[in-house]
């Protein structure tokens, strides 16, 4: 439960970032801080989410089968909630735990690696609830509508990958499940895009083919899906909405395996036209918006030279950083109340022997 100040901030900058000569005006990302987790060093993880409300940031911490809770006000953590599987012996990262985490008023959800969603309540800081969705393998990355009052979890590594939606009202009812049989590499990230009052995923192979991905349009009250917005020469894992209509997409284009070049692609959420291609960074899992700094975040941990956190410019869609990080990094969120971006470093192949990493532009 240790934070601690960098002593050279100077020379961390020369070495962590690569800052692109022609935008020298553009706010530049520099880490502030390094927070050590109790217990095992923090080596395997997953997603994590900044509750914009309580200014908490939530991280899905495998190497101590436990959510951890940070302030994001002290940089120091509160809590570490136990109970989750956390890597399997046969260190299969298709069954471990937590996966997805995300909060629902006083409650945090999170994906657990035996194909159950897991309810904290966040006074006690106790699992209260144990829902199962069925699969054989983990639930994954999941999204909540507030509106309606519904949650939604991706078992992406079930053959077919398949989402659960459940009512988040008493009882945890389960509404329903969609199998996606053209799902050819699994299921991503979904979102809940509020101004079309529906659910949004990253597919990103269909029928075999690496060039052609989608971002499935999911109606959370029919439960099943009602649109398409197709996706090409991506890979779309990481989604997050920006400013607007818009929406970037963490294409995993560029990693060793894909076949393809490094983009990161912006659309118009409303009608899935292309915005913008930004070149030169890629091979993604988790992205985040940051409307405090007017920026987009990317986890780009199979860039071809190392792992980096690429920064965007939201405005105009530029590529400003490209920062290298270390080791399976692919998880980040970002603070709107402070400008704070959260990275976990693993212990293997990271600066800090495992730590969260939190960057600021002030």
């Amino acid at each position: 439960m240790m934070l601690r100040k960098l002593n050279s901030l100077a020379l961390l900058g020369s070495l962590f970032s690569c800052v692109l000569a022609n935008h020298a005006g553009a706010a530049e990302l520099k880490m502030i801080a390094q927070i050590q987790v109790p217990g095992e060093p923090l080596d395997s993880f997953d997603i994590s989410f900044v509750d914009q409300k309580t200014h908490h940031y939530f991280l899905a911490d495998r190497s101590n089968k436990a959510v951890d809770i940070v302030d994001g006000a002290t940089l120091k953590v509160t809590g570490q909630v136990h109970g989750f599987v956390g890597v399997p012996a046969d260190k299969d990262n298709d069954t471990a735990g937590p996966n997805g985490v995300l909060t629902i008023g006083n409650e945090v959800w999170a994906g657990d690696g035996d194909s159950t969603v897991k309810v904290i309540d966040l006074k006690t800081q106790k699992i209260v609830d144990t829902i199962r969705t069925g699969g054989k393998k983990r639930a994954d990355e999941m999204a909540y509508d507030p509106k309606h009052q519904i949650f939604i979890v991706a078992n992406d590594a079930d053959d077919p990958p398949f989402v659960t939606l459940i009512s988040t009202r008493p009882g945890h009812k389960i509404l329903g499940k969609i199998e996606f049989k053209d799902a050819s590499d699994g299921i991503e990230q979904p979102i809940y895009y509020a101004p079309k009052g529906v659910f949004m995923m990253s597919v990103p192979e269909l029928k075999g083919d690496k060039s052609a991905g989608e971002i499935a349009i999911i109606d959370p009250l029919k439960v099943k899906v009602t649109g398409a917005m197709k996706v090409a020469k991506c890979l779309p894992a990481g989604l997050a909405r920006g400013p607007g209509n818009r929406l970037v997409i963490g294409c995993n284009a560029g990693g060793k395996k894909s076949g393809l070049e490094p983009i990161i692609q912006i659309i118009n959420g409303d009608t899935g036209a292309p915005v913008a291609t930004v070149a030169d960074i890629g091979a993604a899992d988790e992205v985040a918006y940051s409307a405090k700094n007017g920026q987009y975040y990317i986890s780009a941990r199979q860039m071809p030279n190392g792992p980096v956190l690429g920064v965007i410019d939201a405005k105009t869609n530029t590529l400003l950083q490209s920062i290298p990080t270390g080791g399976n990094a692919h998880s980040v969120a970002a603070s709107d109340v402070s400008g704070h971006v959260f990275v976990p470093l693993p212990k293997t192949g990271g600066p800090c022997g495992g730590c969260i990493a939190v960057y600021s532009t002030q």
